[in-house]
């Protein structure tokens, strides 16, 4: 899911773990403020679409599409995209974007997905996986569902910035969460994220049979700087997003990880 804001200044104490992370409660106002602000439209999404290349023919999944901007990017550049989102308020949102092009799933990332193994050539996971402490399951499958030598595509937050906006600062090294109040048309919501240190990603990307291709820390899109001379200058000094590009490598043996739930995970299709 796509990050709206900056993270802010203030960390309050741990949020009530029922209403964390509700995009339901925020689906309108989050896929507003995010379709041409500085930090999603002009700096986040051209950055992955600027490594996915050309995507033309390629089978592609986003995994944790929101409303859908940067799939309906993939699709219009040729890919034959497929989203998903643990959220049915924000894909019930970007069905009214996409139409019946793109196939849309209600799945959660820590689960197991809805697809045969190799059924993509990419993933894209777009400010996603800094809501999981754990990558482990959720990377495995990733690499189930990509073919040999298919890319996973990643951005998260830069775990440099959660470190430098505490005070007193946490432990770099530790795999810590941390809180805030995100406040969207009006309304506050608690958040919660997890931050890793870059050997952590890198470890869970390697354990999980991805080969390291590119660890990218872009610049935002000149066109920005009138648009947001403030903002614009702010974001271009400090870091803000890490992007990642991964190659599934061939003839490798994934974690297993346990689903506790029996059976087959039934998914529901966004209709």
């Amino acid at each position: 899911m796509e990050r709206a804001t900056d993270i802010p200044e203030s960390f309050p104490d741990a949020a009530e773990p029922a209403r964390v992370n509700d995009y339901d409660s925020f689906a309108e106002a989050y896929a507003a403020e995010n379709e041409n602000n500085l930090v999603n439209a002009y700096y986040e999404r051209p950055a992955m679409l600027a490594l996915a290349g050309d995507v033309a023919g390629h089978r592609v999944l986003d995994a944790g599409c929101g409303s859908g901007p940067l799939t309906a990017a993939l699709r219009d550049r040729g890919a034959v995209a497929t989203g998903i989102d643990a959220s049915a308020g924000m894909l019930a949102l970007a069905k009214q974007r996409l139409g019946d092009d793109v196939a849309l799933h209600v799945a959660d990332l820590g689960e197991r997905l809805p697809f045969k193994d190799g059924a993509f050539d990419d993933v894209v996971a777009s400010l996603v996986l800094h809501y999981l402490e754990n990558w482990g399951p959720t990377l495995a499958e990733f690499r189930r569902v990509l073919r040999p030598g298919g890319r996973l595509i990643v951005s998260v937050d830069h775990p440099f910035t959660a470190y430098m906006f505490r005070d007193p600062r946490p432990d770099y090294f530790a795999t810590t969460s941390y809180t805030f109040d995100w406040m969207l048309g009006g309304q506050s919501t608690p958040m919660r994220l997890w931050r890793k240190p870059l050997h952590a990603m890198i470890d869970a990307f390697t354990t999980a049979g991805f080969g390291l291709s590119v660890i990218s820390e872009p610049q935002p899109d000149p066109v920005a700087r009138a648009l947001f001379p403030d903002g614009f200058d702010d974001l271009s000094t400090k870091p803000c997003f890490l992007f990642f590009v991964v190659e599934a490598l061939p003839s490798v043996t994934c974690p297993e990880w346990r689903v506790e739930a029996a059976g087959d995970v039934e998914v529901a299709q966004v209709r």
